[in-house]
């Protein structure tokens, strides 16, 4: 096994580098064997040591920590798939077998010329018609043979530059109308269906044609064909409605007018994944072995063609997964009592498959939290699938959720699947849940119930395998008691509860929080950050952070953006974190920027006692004469640490 790091985020995204020694290190400085050009990454980060077949990784006390999977990390045994993220850099640890032996030195090339007078060469546009070559007058017609061996390479031709499963299909059925004397045919893939007694799938129409555009009635599709071709997977041909089938079908086919049909099926992985019908009503039709054949091979050609596609659509989707995944701006990051709790909180409920509920103030990381449930779950390598239920309207919610078929509503011009289907084998996030509307939680309590849904306008009931993370800063316990919320949802789902701190009270963090935005930003900004200085990192401490991380993530990308040194001062940061810091007594050794706002605290303070005095106290006219709102007020108040003073 050759092992390797390879960068899929960071200043070195697309590097790869092969662990040839029994240790490696990684980190910022050159004496490292890899070295990671991040102002985030430490000197020296963590190193790989190889026991065996083992590979241990070590982190070397960072300042930023050494996350494997969204988890902090000290020690940790490497898995091929584990992503490490260090400071802004992702890197993707992969075990690889040894590469086949290169065959390529069998084959030469021959330079002799070959090709002569008598060479005949088949280009696509004549491979595209089925008449004789127009420079060949004299030439015999085309045998049914050859006509069959066109028709095949012009439906190969044109099924495969297709993107769209739906639309491929309904041009295929045109074209076998062109070589097979039909009057109607249709195409029909499995579905699932949960109430099959057998466990099988169900077929369901997605497309259909008739010669006769003009008529408006829907085709009929006889169920005993298609159930054989599905059970049996046999093609089928009759000529004979009346002795080749039972007396109730050969009736409900006859009372159709069907006198002749065939039937092939489409076979994914030795398994029947669909079927194409074709019946005529016209008595001098009559459907022969050829016929047959050629609708086999048509078949065979659909399903390869079906399944790449089905397979490309697939890639596309996680490859879109993928690069919301590595564009995460950051992990959880921290090493405070408050979080390492979190951590293994984390460790212990990732291992289960049991619905988890997120609580905590808005900002607190409750979407990373999840993400790091799920990366340490065994649903990793499934789609994480994450909704903001706030974002949306009820309609378009329900849409997102569950999908919706053709037709369902004005707009819905295709079947779309929803994230819950989408998600299958992985998890589902729901973010601000306590926003979700009743008639929804109601849709939702069953999902979790019945692992089943059915899609907006469908009839079919889909299964779902999905593990379900939610998350809300409300108080659901009060959003019951008003009607908002459902009871038994909110026993469903607080079977885990996991609490996440804000950040006043995990202030050991901020240094590290600080640290990493700072060299965050100060790539992307392209700004040379070295530090912050002791009294803007003050402020940093003594500020509550009502927003949390992402309040606190704003203020190091403003202080870094709108900085005019290489160290962030308190100048830098936003008014009302400077405003929050304790004042002290000038001295002659404090700095300039110091002064200068306590001197703007001291002056803001005799405005507002000024302004209560000639309001005689009351909040509202003060605000008035200080042209604020008085919520604005409030915060100042609390802010300059006031109460006491306009009491006394």
């Amino acid at each position: 096994m050759t092992p390797k790091l390879i960068v899929i985020a960071g200043p070195s995204e697309g590097m790869t580098f092969v662990i040839a020694e029994a240790e490696v290190s990684v980190g910022r400085e050159l004496d490292n064997q890899i070295c990671l050009p991040d102002l985030s990454v430490s000197r020296r980060h963590f190193s790989i040591k190889q026991s065996g077949q083992e590979f241990q990784l070590l982190d070397h006390g960072s300042l930023n920590a050494t996350v494997v999977n969204g988890m902090p990390v000290k020690q940790h045994a490497l898995k091929s798939g584990d992503r490490i993220r260090v400071g802004d850099s992702t890197l993707l640890f992969l075990r690889e077998a040894e590469q086949p032996r290169d065959t390529s030195d069998l084959v030469q090339f021959d330079d002799a010329r070959l090709i002569t007078r008598n060479t005949v060469l088949l280009r696509k546009d004549d491979a595209v018609n089925f008449e004789p070559h127009s420079s060949s007058p004299n030439s015999a017609p085309l045998t049914r043979s050859a006509r069959d061996l066109n028709a095949l390479l012009k439906i190969s031709l044109a099924i495969n530059s297709f993107s769209r499963p739906e639309a491929m299909l309904e041009h295929l059925l045109q074209l076998i109308g062109t070589v097979i004397p039909a009057d109607c045919g249709a195409i029909l893939l499995a579905q699932r269906h949960v109430e099959a007694e057998d466990g099988s799938e169900e077929f369901a129409p997605v497309c259909g044609w008739r010669r006769e555009r003009e008529s408006a009635e829907p085709i009929k599709v006889s169920r005993t064909v298609t159930e054989r071709a599905r059970a049996e997977g046999v093609a089928i041909l009759s000529n004979d409605v009346e002795r080749d089938f039972d007396l109730t079908s050969a009736r409900s086919l006859a009372f159709q007018g069907v006198s002749a049909l065939l039937a092939a099926p489409l076979i994914i992985s030795d398994k029947v994944q669909g079927v194409i019908y074709l019946d005529s009503s016209a008595p001098s039709v009559e459907f022969d072995q050829d016929h047959l054949q050629l609708l086999r091979a048509i078949a065979e050609l659909a399903a390869a063609a079906l399944e790449n596609l089905r397979r490309v659509n697939r890639l596309e989707d996680e490859n879109q997964r993928l690069r919301a995944e590595i564009s995460i701006e950051h992990d959880m990051i921290g090493n405070s009592p408050r979080m390492r709790e979190v951590y293994q909180f984390i460790g212990k409920v990732a291992g289960a498959d049991s619905t988890v509920l997120i609580r905590g103030e808005s900002g607190t990381g409750k979407e990373l939290a999840a993400r790091a449930i799920h990366l340490n779950s065994q649903r990793a390598t499934k789609p994480f699938v994450a909704i903001n239920c706030a974002a949306l309207t009820e309609t378009l919610l329900e849409s997102e959720l569950f999908g919706h078929e053709k037709g369902a509503f004005t707009g819905a011009t295709s079947l779309k699947k929803g994230k819950l289907e989408a998600a299958q084998g992985g998890t589902v996030f729901l973010d601000e849940l306590g926003e979700m509307a009743l008639t929804l939680q109601s849709k939702l309590l069953r999902v979790l119930q019945e692992h089943e849904f059915e899609r907006v306008g469908g009839v079919r009931t889909i299964k779902s395998d999905i593990r379900l993370i939610a998350a809300t800063n409300r108080n659901l316990e009060q959003a019951i008691k008003d009607g908002r919320f459902r009871e038994d949802l909110y026993y469903r789902l607080n079977v885990i509860c996991l609490n996440l701190p804000p950040l006043r009270e995990r202030r050991e963090d901020i240094t590290a929080l600080a640290h990493y935005f700072a060299a965050k930003y100060s790539q992307r900004c392209k700004r040379k950050i070295t530090g912050i200085s002791p009294e803007a990192m003050s402020c940093l401490m003594n500020y509550d952070w009502p927003g949390n991380v992402r309040e606190f993530e704003n203020a190091i990308e403003r202080a870094v953006v709108l900085g005019s040194s290489e160290i962030i001062k308190v100048e830098d940061l936003p008014e009302a974190v400077i405003e929050a810091s304790p004042s002290k007594t000038s001295s002659a050794g404090a700095s300039a920027p110091q002064d200068f706002y306590q001197a703007v605290n001291e002056a803001k303070k005799r405005l507002i006692v000024d302004a209560f005095d000639r309001a005689q106290g009351s909040y509202t006219e003060a605000a008035k004469l200080l042209g604020m709102h008085p919520n604005h007020l409030h915060r100042l108040i609390r802010n300059l640490n006031m109460k006491a003073d306009l009491k006394k």
